[in-house]
């Protein structure tokens, strides 16, 4: 159930479950599963006090959800924030639970939160209170490579998550394991290649292969493939930054960024990097000169002309009070629950499409599960492999060359001869999983009159895949 609210007061908990419960309509299942595949099974709450570099006591607010476990580890990032809650991480867990269904990655949802403003403590500080939270998630066993499984989110990044590595290593000597009990850690600490930017790439990837659908561009009055789309995003951390560099790779136009502290606007076209650039030296993205427009209110940036807009920074971003004035056609979800299901009703009558974050964002949890793999078989993806598909390839173009008497250029031997790196080898896995994934999606959506958007659809398609994991289980005992 969810977490009791005033009467008017926002709920994303109660939003997630809005919207499982539209889309449990069109399922056909018990109304008991559908309520223990919606319920989150296990809710840590804990305080613990931490002391101060002013020599001040301080107690720390904190939560570690497991939503499903209708699969093992569970899985979902730590949030730092002063605005984190009960009702937020319970939403976060359950939306990853339908996440890694949704992209076929084999975990239950979990999330993680603590809740303090990053920018107030120092680093030694942010150092204790990260592994006093992973001591007291041990002490419950919320924490394992086959239990839970933290990763990064918003406030939190490698250096957080190697501390928690650290941490659980200490308190577990000898697991062999250890360093599967947490993702997103550093190449340095067992982590991946292209993992930081996998959630940000793969938003890319979805928006991609919505607007290479010729005829979903026809009915938003767009011309099919990404190339020339005009897009804004919203929120330039580290999703939001990488997807706008690699959709500026696939060719689309960048036209508007919004951040905290204001949004900027440029009908041609801004620079990422040299925005980021501004940003460092001078604390706020406002004041960048080759930006037309710039909005100290930064929902204003939300609302100018564009083809795509991709809210990639917190919950509750568009609602029923903005959404009229957003001129966007498509909105990719790139961050947690941006939209709220009024909003999306409003959107989507009027033709819009919404690529929903619990598959949009599904990047991370995906790469993470390649790092995860990589933890457990104490190997790095093509360590084994490289060096011999490269003599294999090399042998191949040697018999062409000699058989068509065509001699081929040290370029182009290069490109057919060279073995997959790591970062190739995950960002292929993480493409063909975004690409089966939305059309799959896509698939459910067509199928069915009354599944009017891809939300609907994905969970549908989640409930489906849940239900057959807690069926082939059993109810025991």
């Amino acid at each position: 159930m969810a977490t009791s609210k005033s009467q008017g007061e926002f709920s994303f908990f109660n939003d997630v479950c809005e919207f499982f419960d539209h889309a449990a309509q069109f399922t056909n299942h018990d109304k008991g599963l559908l309520d223990q595949i919606k319920a989150c099974n296990s809710v840590y709450r804990f305080r613990f006090p931490i002391r101060r570099a002013n020599g001040k006591l301080e107690v720390i607010d904190a939560w570690r959800v497991e939503h499903s476990h209708h699969k093992s580890p569970t899985k979902g990032g730590i949030r730092y924030s002063e605005m984190v809650n009960e009702d937020e991480v319970m939403a976060l867990a359950a939306l990853m639970t339908y996440k890694c269904a949704i992209v076929n990655v084999p975990f239950g949802g979990a999330k993680g939160g603590i809740c303090i403003n990053p920018r107030d403590y120092s680093v030694p500080e942010l150092e204790t209170i990260t592994r006093r939270y992973t001591v007291e998630l041990v002490k419950k066993n919320f924490i394992g490579p086959a239990i839970d499984v933290p990763a990064p989110d918003y406030g939190t990044g490698e250096r957080e998550m190697s501390w928690i590595a650290d941490t659980y290593l200490t308190m577990n000597p000898g697991q062999l394991d250890a360093l599967g009990s947490v993702t997103g850690k550093p190449l340095s600490l067992s982590g991946i290649d292209g993992r930081k930017a996998a959630t940000g790439r793969g938003v890319a990837i979805a928006i991609r292969e919505c607007a290479d659908i010729a005829e979903d561009m026809k009915a938003l009055g767009l011309t099919p493939g990404i190339a020339g789309k005009r897009v804004i995003v919203q929120g330039l951390g580290n999703v939001g930054y990488n997807t706008a560099k690699v959709l500026e790779e696939y060719g689309a136009v960048i036209v508007g960024i919004c951040e905290y502290d204001g949004a900027l606007y440029n009908e041609d076209g801004l620079d990422v990097d040299a925005i980021l650039e501004h940003r460092r030296n001078t604390g706020t993205v406002l004041g960048y000169k080759k930006a037309k427009q710039e909005f100290t209110n930064p929902s204003e940036g939300l609302e100018q002309a564009c083809d795509i807009l991709v809210p990639a920074a917190l919950e509750k971003q568009i609602t029923e009070d903005n959404i009229g004035r957003i001129k966007a056609k498509i909105i990719a979800e790139g961050a947690n629950g941006p939209t709220t299901p009024k909003a999306e009703e409003i959107f989507t009558k009027n033709g819009g499409i919404i690529i929903p974050d619990m598959y949009c964002n599904a990047g991370g949890v995906t790469v993470s599960y390649f790092e995860w793999l990589k933890n457990l078989s104490h190997v790095a993806f093509g360590r084994m492999d490289k060096r011999y598909e490269e003599t294999a390839n090399r042998n191949i173009v040697n018999m062409v060359e000699a058989v068509t008497g065509v001699t081929l250029t040290s370029d182009q031997r290069s490109v057919i001869i060279k073995g997959a790196s790591e970062l190739e080898l995950v960002n292929s896995g993480l493409e063909d999983t975004m690409i089966r994934s939305y059309h799959e999606i896509r698939r459910i959506k067509n199928a069915n009159n009354n599944i009017g958007t891809l939300r609907t659809a994905a969970f549908v398609g989640s409930i489906d895949k849940i239900a057959t994991s807690y069926l082939n289980m059993g109810i025991w005992p």
